[in-house]
């Protein structure tokens, strides 16, 4: 399979590379530099020229982008595989968020994301929709590696005030970056059109409070540093959970055995 990523050296990207190329993928990356996305005429011959059998459109960029990968992957009966995020519902109404819920986004992230879903089920309605939420790193030595995923945004936090502020009353969408890899690469192995959503928290529903604990613990004894100190409040409070990924992803206790003492939510 020839495999065509775009954001393939994103934070996703890299991990998403690892496990194609394990499967005997032949994994493609889309350099902006040379193919700019908003050229339509460039990007449909850079289209042509990559020959890949699958798409996966991890880079952000315009709608019209997606909407052109995905009408590419269409004409040509290839599998289109698209990320989109827990953002698109706002914390009003409350979820857990299932797959066909209304898409109610309040911000600007959350609202580009419902037009890329609709400019790729548009052109292409066997195509894919994965909806995900915050990202994690494994725990390894060192600080946070940069990137946009969770340790990232707690060490500067930390930086910032000293400790980490987690609300007990949240319960986040978010998973393991190579378990959400695995996923996407299970999809590309029996592609199945729709909306989909991959959440590690979804069934056992533990608060942001108790995950940055256990991971703060991990990445302690991982790197040999003390554990973030953590600030407990309830000021944010939203399920964001996302339901109807079944056996996609493994839970989160998994990755963070520490989580398996807490008492998570049962599930609805």
């Amino acid at each position: 399979m020839r495999l065509l990523v775009t954001g393939l050296n994103g934070t996703l990207g890299r991990h998403l590379a690892v496990v194609a190329q394990r499967g005997g993928a032949d994994v493609l990356g889309w350099d902006r530099t040379r193919v700019a996305p908003d050229d339509a005429v460039a990007v449909s011959a850079h289209l042509r020229e990559s020959q890949a059998d699958a798409i996966v459109h991890l880079g952000f960029g315009d709608a019209s982008w997606a909407g052109q990968l995905a009408a590419f992957a269409a004409e040509r009966g290839l599998p289109m595989l698209f990320t989109s995020t827990a953002m698109v519902f706002h914390h009003e109404p409350d979820g857990p968020h299932g797959v066909a819920d209304p898409r109610n986004a309040q911000d600007d992230y959350g609202r580009y994301k419902i037009r890329c879903e609709d400019a790729v089920s548009a052109a292409h309605p066997a195509a894919g929709i994965v909806r995900l939420g915050w990202q994690i790193e494994p725990p390894a030595a060192g600080p946070a590696a940069s990137g946009n995923h969770m340790q990232v945004q707690l060490e500067q936090w930390l930086v910032r005030d000293g400790h980490v502020a987690a609300s007990t009353a949240w319960r986040p969408a978010c998973s393991f970056l190579p378990d959400t890899a695995a996923a996407l690469w299970a999809w590309l192995q029996a592609p199945r059109p729709g909306t989909w959503h991959v959440d590690s928290n979804a069934d056992e529903g533990h608060d942001f409070a108790a995950i940055v604990a256990a991971l703060g613990s991990a990445v302690s004894r991982a790197s040999g540093r003390p554990a973030w100190p953590v600030r407990r409040h309830a000021d944010y409070c939203h399920d964001q959970r996302l339901e109807g990924g079944g056996r996609w992803i493994l839970p989160l206790s998994v990755r963070l055995p520490a989580l398996a003492e807490s008492r998570p939510l049962p599930a609805p």
